[in-house]
């Protein structure tokens, strides 16, 4: 009978202290996210909704009769051919033509990258003006804190939606086109941009100086300051930074929140004017044609809640990854 081998345990400590290594925040938030399922769902949606508005500009080409020759990308896209208006989804057109005969499928891919650039823009602009607020509000303290969180308070009483509205309608139209990569935008975009960002920011800076508030008695920003560190170092380089979760989420449900929000006014014939194309102003006049011509809110509404839930599905997964003291998918 043969002798058992014996093992060294010594040989097992790496395993063991491999096995019993902590996980970094940043590894926990991770793995939590990975086993999120509906976080899973919403990136694969992105995932396919980027491809689409990238690669699906490929496939963007075909003749435009009124100038008599093949065009591709957004010359395409904006062609407009009469002869050709209210065509059903079809093999030279898979989603049909609009009132003016412009391709329904061409416009959504770069009505859809407008879009995406509105919703990305005016997070950015809500997360800046938020944390800002909220930052120097909570760290100052005082009357600075009391007329800031005043404003916020009055903004909030201010219906957002009614905010946007009036300053699509009156500065809509006040800028001249741009150039931006190579595409050419009406300014209205900018102004789109601008307005909602600056119509989003206040639950954010609510969030923000809440938690300022619990974190600038800590022991390290004591040490900072007696270290002679500037307020303005303090609040972006320890303050701010150890607010990252609040701001994340914020960002990415403030893209979603931001896409719809261009696409009510848009709806209403007030959001990006001119030949610049997005899902929200294609859906403009769409209601007239409910039954006869479906295709006209079908695809470019379809590609809203497809965006609007894959965003909303990682903003949730988000959350509960960065939430620290969550224990959910560990």
């Amino acid at each position: 009978m043969s002798e058992p081998v014996a093992t060294s345990s010594t040989s097992l400590i790496p395993n063991a202290r491999q096995a019993t290594r902590p996980l970094s925040p940043l590894n926990l938030a991770a793995r939590r996210f990975r086993k999120h399922r509906m976080a899973s769902v919403g990136l694969y949606l992105l995932g396919f909704l980027f491809v689409y508005i990238t690669l699906g500009s490929l496939l963007s080409r075909g003749y435009c009769a009124p100038l008599k020759k093949d065009l591709t990308g957004e010359a395409y896209a904006n062609c407009n051919d009469t002869s050709l208006k209210l065509q059903a989804p079809s093999r030279e057109h898979i989603f049909g033509t609009d009132v003016i005969g412009r391709d329904i499928f061409a416009r959504t891919i770069y009505g859809g990258q407008i879009s995406v650039m509105i919703g990305i823009s005016a997070a950015f602009v809500e997360v800046l003006l938020g944390a800002l607020v909220g930052a120097v509000a909570a760290y100052y303290g005082g009357w600075v804190d009391s007329i800031l969180m005043r404003i916020t308070e009055a903004m909030l009483n201010i219906p957002s939606l009614f905010l946007l509205i009036i300053g699509a309608r009156f500065f809509g139209g006040g800028l001249p086109s741009l150039n931006f990569f190579g595409r050419e935008l009406t300014g209205s975009v900018i102004v789109i941009i601008l307005i909602i960002g600056a119509t989003s920011w206040m639950y954010l800076a609510r969030i923000v100086r809440a938690n300022i508030l619990s974190l600038r008695e800590r022991d390290y920003i004591s040490a900072s300051r007696a270290l002679g560190a500037s307020d303005a170092r303090i609040i972006f380089a320890h303050l701010l930074p150890n607010t990252i979760a609040p701001l994340v989420v914020s960002a990415t449900l403030g893209v979603a929140s931001a896409i719809i929000s261009e696409a009510y006014v848009s709806f209403l014939g007030l959001g990006v004017q001119g030949a610049t194309a997005t899902w929200g102003n294609m859906l403009d006049g769409a209601y007239q044609y409910l039954e006869t011509a479906p295709w006209l809110w079908f695809f470019p509404g379809t590609l809203i809640l497809l965006t609007v839930l894959g965003i909303n599905f990682v903003g949730d997964g988000l959350r509960d990854a960065l939430d620290p003291y969550s224990t959910r998918h560990v």
